[in-house]
């Protein structure tokens, strides 16, 4: 087991050759088999977000099919949930949106407000929000020579 975590956590196409070969010891010596399977349902998982939507749409009930059926607790949890958003899943891969963008804005938000600890008013706060998030370009004057 020892080096395999960087194999089942990279990219199949971009494996080393010794990655390769401990993906391959995992596969022989895991006892029941589940961490492999775990792998192959996760990678299945991130093949199928690249697909049309009508393969997608297939392969999507495919994957919750047999991650339901696995006998792991976590993949089984996850099929649930996966069942349950799946039109938004679905959604999601025809629209080809993410909310990484929502994400980022959300993690600056966050940044801005530690920055702000210790101010006496949450006007101030707000202030430094629209200022960092508010899309205003404010250039500094430059000195002349």
């Amino acid at each position: 087991m020892r080096g395999a975590k960087y194999a089942v956590l990279k990219n199949p196409d971009g494996l080393t050759e010794r990655q390769d070969e401990s993906l391959a010891a995992l596969r022989n010596t895991d006892p029941k088999g589940q961490l492999y399977r775990a792998w192959q349902l996760k990678e299945l998982l991130r093949t199928l977000l690249k697909h049309p939507i009508e393969q997608a749409t297939a392969e999507l009930r495919h994957w919750v099919f047999w991650a339901s059926h696995s006998r792991i607790p976590e993949i089984v949890e996850l099929s649930r949930k996966i069942r349950r958003r799946r039109p938004d899943i679905l959604r999601t891969i025809e629209l080809g949106y993410s909310n990484a963008r929502l994400e980022a804005f959300n993690n600056r938000i966050k940044v801005t407000i530690r920055m702000a600890y210790g101010f006496h008013h949450v006007d101030n706060l707000i202030a430094l929000v629209m200022l960092r998030c508010g899309g205003l370009d404010i250039r500094l004057p430059k000195p002349n020579p």
